[in-house]
């Protein structure tokens, strides 16, 4: 479906609204593998999504027609799958970019996908990737923000919703929009090659950066400070003197830790 919310050149401009699905993912990579070539840039986004998955199948909890719940296709042929963790850091930012002049200094990226506004939740991001050798031929990234909800079951404690900071709705099909139009940004930076432009921005603007702070690996609980996320993806901290990588799940963040 044509539309005329998105103003990019190509992201948001096949635009397919679903009253509710199980996942955006799901319903996208169905398409993707199932139908005639859907265009790059197309972007489903479901009222209400009944499985809707954040990382490693943590789930994700949305009220129908309160917060932004959607998916969006890109074919990143062009880079290398050692560097797929590029994909990650342009759209982490598109996001970042998009909610940052809203919000304030207190928005942060937390490694590896999800914003945060101070020590809440704001919203996820979940990419997954179609590899078919060694070229990506397809990537879907599911992103979840917390708009104009403004209760969070009690299992959610360190939610947080656009709504509640600003103390007012904001209209969805407006930050659509604007997360849309950057994410579109950062890509094509990506698809021009500025690899460092993007890890140096995607790392400045990460949660806990140069602060110490409390970590759980192992089942050890240590202090370690953030120092960068390696070109790969991998968490790199400063503990005493040796600097340590973390993969992900290999390490929790001790958020409301004593």
């Amino acid at each position: 479906m044509q539309n005329n919310i998105f103003s990019g050149l190509f992201v948001g401009q096949n635009f397919v609204t679903l009253k509710e699905v199980d996942s955006t993912n799901n319903f996208l990579k169905n398409i993707v593998s199932n139908s005639k070539p859907v265009p790059e840039g197309t972007v489903i986004m479901a009222e209400s999504q009944y499985a809707g998955r954040g990382q490693q199948h943590n789930g994700w909890h949305a009220e129908p027609g309160k917060n932004l719940t959607f998916s969006l296709l890109l074919n990143p042929a062009f880079l290398p799958v050692v560097n797929q963790y590029d994909l990650n850091r342009a759209v982490s930012l598109g996001v970042f970019n998009a909610l940052q002049p809203l919000l304030g200094p207190a928005l942060k990226i937390k490694w590896p996908n999800d914003i945060y506004y101070g020590d809440k939740k704001l919203g996820g991001i979940l990419i997954e990737n179609i590899i078919q050798g060694s070229q990506l031929k397809h990537s879907i990234a599911g992103i979840g923000i917390n708009v104009n909800q403004f209760h969070f079951p009690g299992h959610l404690p360190n939610a947080v919703s656009v709504k509640q900071i600003l103390h007012r709705d904001y209209d969805l099909k407006v930050l659509l929009s604007e997360i849309c139009s950057h994410i579109e940004a950062c890509y094509l930076k990506l698809k021009a090659g500025q690899y460092l432009w993007l890890r140096d921005e995607y790392t400045k603007n990460l949660y806990w950066l140069n602060e110490t702070r409390n970590f759980k690996s192992n089942n050890t609980v240590f202090a370690a400070v953030i120092k960068e996320v390696k070109p790969n993806g991998l968490l790199a901290l400063q503990k005493q003197q040796e600097e340590v990588t973390f993969n992900l799940k290999e390490i929790e963040f001790l958020i409301n830790y004593p």
